[in-house]
């Protein structure tokens, strides 16, 4: 601040640093250096702005600040200690602050080894793993007695569908054709150019399942979407057209159809209106194949599957689309990972409004 040569203010030593050297101040900076009154202020004003920070459409990050944070406030603690008890609690300031910034980091984000490691690392001494292992863990009980971790409710208010390590509870009455979204966009395993790409342009789907020519199914009596076939990309439907992978042209494309024109496109897949153009008129009435391409075993499963059983598919292998058939191996839905998500916010809210004739209208 106003110093003269040899001074320095202790509040400006802490202020008007990066946080990062803040941070290191407050766990090297040897007993005394800090007063009460200046931690007690820091520690509550830079919360509060922390805060007010995250709370912004902006980059701001939460990491480093809550350090800072807890570091303050863990130094406010043990300068208590050290001022009603110094003979047990002369020399420790620099470690309650340690201690602090990872209660605080903890029961902010709910890390527990990961966190342990990292201070570990940052410190370079092991003997501090222990203490701060379990002041890591009572954080995380705390904090999970209220409610949950930042980022977890960061991720329902942006409406990310990650999913959790548990299905929804009470969720075991409930069936795959109560979830899924419907009806299905499908295409058939031959398909006109011009039709793929109306489909393209029109929805925003990712996955489309590939069946047989719609049929009148056997056991209701009325039209079926067709037997599944198998599943494929928006991608891949979007490569084919680009390389004009189309039966009439088998002679110019035979040989060269493999892993590597997709391959080369990834992962910047081009849009269908960066391609409409490549297409004449007269190339829209050719037929796509998609048999050579789609994937022939989708992952798939009947509308009265359990939804812990949905939901134990998509933890266990990742899954981003799953079809749902009927009895006759007929397309009647389909699972996402939004619709696994959107269902939880619903039975949060309260707002689960399924019946048992509903559900069997929509699978027929």
């Amino acid at each position: 601040m106003y110093c003269n040569d040899g001074e320095y203010n202790v509040i400006g030593a802490i202020w008007f640093q990066t946080p990062e050297q803040s941070v290191r101040s407050l766990l090297h900076d040897p007993p005394g250096s800090h007063k009460m009154m200046t931690l007690g202020i820091f520690s509550v004003v830079y919360f509060l702005l922390n805060c007010w920070t995250y709370g912004l459409s902006i980059s701001a990050g939460v990491f480093i600040p809550t350090l800072l944070t807890g570091a303050a406030f863990g130094r406010f603690f043990g300068t208590v200690l050290a001022t009603a008890l110094p003979e047990y609690f002369g020399t420790q300031h620099g470690k309650y602050a340690l201690l602090g910034a990872a209660a605080m980091l903890g029961g902010v984000v709910r890390m527990t080894i990961s966190l342990t490691i990292i201070l570990i690392e940052a410190t370079g001494n092991l003997t501090y793993g222990f203490p701060i292992m379990v002041v890591l863990m009572v954080a995380k009980w705390v904090g999970d007695f209220f409610n949950e971790g930042l980022y977890d409710i960061h991720i329902q208010l942006a409406g990310v569908p990650l999913l959790g390590w548990e299905p929804p509870p009470l969720s075991a009455t409930t069936y795959a054709s109560g979830i899924m979204s419907y009806p299905v966009v499908v295409l058939s395993t031959q398909q006109k150019v011009g039709e793929v790409m109306e489909i393209l342009k029109s929805t925003s789907h990712n996955g489309f399942p590939v069946v047989d020519n719609p049929m009148t199914s056997s056991i209701t009596g009325k039209p079926s979407l067709g037997k599944l076939r198998g599943l494929i990309l928006r991608s891949e439907l979007i490569i084919m057209i680009q390389n004009k992978i189309y039966t009439e042209l088998y002679h110019e494309w035979e040989g060269k159809l493999n892993i590597g024109i997709f391959r080369h496109a990834y992962p910047r897949y081009p849009d269908i209106d960066q391609i409409q153009d490549l297409v004449t008129p007269e190339e829209r009435q050719y037929t796509l194949d998609l048999r050579p391409v789609m994937n022939p075993t989708p992952p798939s499963i009947v509308h009265a599957t359990p939804l812990p059983q949905v939901f134990q598919l998509f933890r266990a292998i990742g899954l981003r689309h799953l079809i749902v058939t009927n009895d006759e191996s007929e397309v009647v839905g389909m699972v996402t990972r939004k619709d696994l998500a959107r269902y939880k916010v619903e039975l949060q809210d309260g707002r689960v409004e399924r019946t048992t004739m509903h559900i069997t209208e929509q699978v027929e």
